[in-house]
């Protein structure tokens, strides 16, 4: 079975440097990875040169300055270097593009937009108008729509998140355990997080798993259950124990959207 992690950070400045991210990929299976550009960073270089020395093993999702004097060239510029895709906010800004515009030259170039938020922010009209703009647009929903973020009594605004299943062109990250339930007060010897919510199953009725990508979330996942169980709570998990379901979540749906083909 293919494994895709869809969900990574490496750096120089912050997380760890690939080569720690390769070590745990190996250790536990996995075949290729989406390298994610962390809050703040607008220089790609380390990703991208990464990334080019291994093959076609890992994709990167670059950031633009939203600042820039030139946000729409940078992206041009940033898909020319071999980005596979670009991160924005449901609610993000750009002084010098209009809110509408980077979603759209996303499309035009064939890069995937992957998208951080969380549920009230991925449920509001403001998206709504984002995701009209832009229905040729990939656009891959981090996080489980954010879950992790959310307030209390989050049931509403993620069951509205969720109905951005009905535009065509979304797909959403599924998460580790760790993102999603409260870590157990003592660590026991087998690996277990108990009060799991039932938000996985949630998002598996509204997308189907053919529109459903495991992301590690790594290395911040290190510091939650651990990259191997990150993995492992999600291939044990009941709601993926249909024929041929985990083939979809872990590998065959972020093929089709990442260009693994």
């Amino acid at each position: 079975m293919l494994i895709v992690d869809t969900h990574t950070h490496a750096g120089e400045n912050w997380f760890e440097p690939i080569e720690v991210l390769e070590f745990q990929m190996d250790r536990n299976g996995v075949d290729r990875a989406v390298l994610i550009q962390h809050g703040g960073t607008y220089d790609s270089g380390y990703l991208l040169d990464a990334a080019a020395k291994r093959g076609d093993r890992f994709k990167v999702v670059v950031l633009i300055d939203p600042e820039s004097d030139d946000p729409l060239g940078d992206l041009t510029r940033e898909s020319e270097r071999g980005a596979a895709g670009v991160r924005l906010a449901p609610d993000g800004e750009f002084v010098n593009a209009g809110p509408f515009d980077m979603w759209k030259r996303a499309g035009e170039l064939g890069l995937v937009v992957s998208c951080q938020g969380d549920p009230a922010r991925f449920a509001s009209d403001e998206f709504s108008r984002v995701m009209d703009s832009c229905p040729d647009t990939q656009v891959v929903i981090e996080h489980l729509a954010g879950i992790a973020a959310a307030k209390e009594a989050w049931e509403e605004d993620y069951e509205s998140a969720l109905r951005l299943a009905e535009r065509g062109n979304t797909t959403i990250k599924v998460p580790g355990l760790g993102e999603v339930a409260k870590r157990p007060a003592r660590l026991l010897p087998e690996f277990r997080f108990e009060d799991v919510p039932p938000v996985f199953e949630m998002a598996k009725d509204a997308f189907g798993v053919e529109r459903m990508m495991w992301g590690s979330d790594f290395p911040p996942a290190a510091g939650r259950e651990g990259y191997g169980n990150a993995l492992r709570g999600v291939m044990e998990h009941p709601a993926f124990a249909g024929d041929g379901e985990l083939e979809w979540v872990m590998g065959r749906c972020a093929a089709g959207v990442w260009g693994w083909g």
